[in-house]
């Protein structure tokens, strides 16, 4: 007599639940995160530590943004984030906006756009 086998889930989303531990989104200071957010290790990966966070501490050594990381990992956003979320709650990795927040309302630096035009036309 055989063992009636499991149906697969083709979807990815038991595993994303068993990532997850059931969480559809992440809390605290990590719901701020977004796609261009970028992320750095603070220290290294802690043996026994489960291989998804493993692998974003290992991968963002330099920083990375979400969506790079994302990319790299084969994961949907809000999943990432979750993950992300019990990493800076550890202390693992920080979040650093792309942009430095006193620079965020004053646009394009004129000078480097100068610059990098000057440079294109010697080409």
């Amino acid at each position: 007599m055989s063992v009636p086998r499991r149906p697969t889930d083709p979807s990815g989303l038991e595993r994303y639940y068993v990532l997850t531990k059931g969480r559809s989104g992440p809390g605290g200071s990590a719901s701020s995160l977004d796609v261009a957010t970028l992320i750095v290790s603070r220290a290294a990966p802690a043996p026994g530590m489960q291989h998804e966070y493993a692998e974003i501490v290992r991968r963002c050594r330099e920083p990375l943004s979400v969506a790079e990381l994302g990319a790299h990992l084969h994961l949907p956003f809000n999943i990432l984030a979750v993950l992300l979320a019990d990493l800076l709650e550890a202390g693992r990795v920080e979040a650093r906006d792309p942009i430095p927040a006193h620079d965020a309302g004053r646009g394009p630096d004129l000078a480097l756009l100068e610059e990098v035009l000057s440079g294109l036309e010697r080409l």
